[in-house]
């Protein structure tokens, strides 16, 4: 029976990262993998979808200036040359993550793994099974399209998101189930190549997990794009009829369009893992339960979606990170469990990191707010992109989060998460040159320029 050091459950951003740590590290390492390395970041998730909003942002810029009437004319895209470009950027990456892989010496196993104990576990293809023995195991095996019943996808009409990056006619009309970053980001794809976006959230915002002033900042922008937008809206059934695809809302009122995307959350991939057998369990949504060391059990970290404390491509990478550290070191510290920094991407993007104003309302601090608007920024303004506002959220004198929502503010993220970090107070940014003309301007200027204002009294 082949034994190794450690042995990954899931080839994507967590796996492949672990994995490379892990050899670095000098653990003799195997990886496992039912479908394709890359996981759902790589094949149907975040490359993919910045492949077809980055293909297609030249029309989103172009109607800005048609609007202040400074150029005419119109655009097309060829869908078919789209998916098509978009497969082979997919297939290229993945094949290097292969070959990566296999030059590093890590044994890479095409097929569904099982645990049969807290230190065994069988390998099976289609043609055989492969039994294994490991000190430690990774488990990152993510999360796929949520269903719900009465609104599952049929692949007729009805599609969740795995099968709407395979589009190969652009649709006149597209109703889109659920406000999040999936839905949101997928929509704006489809606006750009002129379909109609009908879009239904059961919760009263766009983005529900951010600051209700950047979701209405959002829904103001996306409604002026042409949106249709129902808020605060439950849907009851969702069904292919005819050529249409028609969702009734539980107040009666039924909406129809030529598509329809589900995109109503993710749920774990656990089945099949035999995880009893390996002393692990989930919580009742059906994710990995973890300790605060990222263990599932004791000779097993559970890392990324499959956990569901942030179902982030970066977060699972950070994560598999600290638990392969404490597989090769003597230094077993629990995960900090930091605020992920985060983003919504397209012609309005949405970015946060640390803590919004309610969460720290919600646990007695005293809280401020500052704001700057993208209006005053004069590269926001060369490009026809004004809408929207970058805030900072002050815990007492100390920084402790800032979003947006706006052209490009996810460019800001990486600089928001340092300063962020640093927890200080607004004079401590004095010191920082932000460089003219760039979007940092208006980062500078809530943090320094913008009057603080306590939340709950603006």
């Amino acid at each position: 029976m082949p034994s190794f050091d450690l042995l990954i459950i899931g080839g994507g951003p967590a796996g492949h990262v672990a994995a490379k740590e892990a050899v670095a590290g000098g653990l003799s390492v195997a990886l496992a993998e039912r479908h394709l390395l890359g996981g759902t970041c790589l094949n149907v998730g975040c490359i993919p979808t910045k492949v077809l909003l980055g293909a297609t942002s030249a029309a989103a810029e172009l109607k800005a200036q048609q609007k202040r009437k400074l150029c005419s004319g119109e655009i097309s895209f060829d869908l078919k040359a789209l998916m098509q470009r978009k497969d082979r950027l997919v297939a290229g990456s993945r094949q290097a993550v292969e070959k990566e892989l296999t030059a590093l010496g890590v044994t890479l196993f095409k097929g569904e793994a099982t645990f049969t104990g807290p230190t065994a576990a069988v390998v099976r293809t289609a043609e055989d099974e492969t039994p294994l023995a490991f000190r430690h195991a990774i488990l990152a095996t993510g999360t796929r399209p949520a269903v719900f019943p009465g609104l599952a996808a049929d692949g007729v009409r009805v599609l969740d998101s795995d099968a709407l990056l395979s589009l190969q006619h652009i649709p006149q009309s597209i109703l889109i189930l659920g406000g999040g970053a999936i839905g949101l980001e997928l929509g704006e794809w489809l606006s750009r190549l002129g379909t109609t976006i009908i879009l239904v959230e059961a919760a009263d915002r766009l983005a529900p997990l951010e600051d209700p002033e950047i979701s209405a900042q959002l829904k103001t922008a996306l409604a002026r794009e042409g949106w249709k937008i129902h808020l605060g809206k439950k849907a009851i059934s969702l069904q292919t009829v005819g050529d249409a695809a028609r969702c009734q809302l539980e107040d009666g009122s039924v909406l129809e369009a030529q598509l329809a995307l589900t995109a109503l959350g993710r749920r774990p991939n656990t089945d099949g893992l035999g995880l009893e057998a390996a002393g692990m369990s989930t919580d009742a949504r059906g994710f990995i339960q973890i300790d605060d060391h990222l263990r599932a059990a004791p000779t097993v970290h559970a890392v990324g979606d499959v956990n569901g404390r942030a179902l982030w491509a970066h977060a699972a990478m950070h994560q598999a990170r600290h638990a392969v550290r404490a597989m090769v070191t003597s230094q077993d510290k629990p995960y900090p469990f930091p605020s992920m920094p985060g983003c919504i991407y397209g012609t309005h993007e949405v970015m946060r990191v640390g803590k919004t104003s309610r969460q720290l309302a919600s646990s007695g601090r005293e809280v401020f707010v500052s704001r700057a608007p993208l209006a005053a920024n004069p590269l926001a303004q060369a490009h026809g992109a004004s809408a929207g506002l970058i805030q900072c959220v002050w815990d007492g004198e100390h920084l402790a989060g800032v979003t947006a929502m706006g052209w490009n503010v996810s460019h800001l993220v990486t600089l928001a998460q340092a300063l962020v970090d640093r927890h200080a107070r607004r004079n401590d940014f004095e010191s920082l040159i932000f460089a003219h003309p760039t979007l940092d301007e208006s980062l500078e200027a809530a943090l320094l320029h913008a009057p603080l204002e306590r939340f709950g009294e603006a």
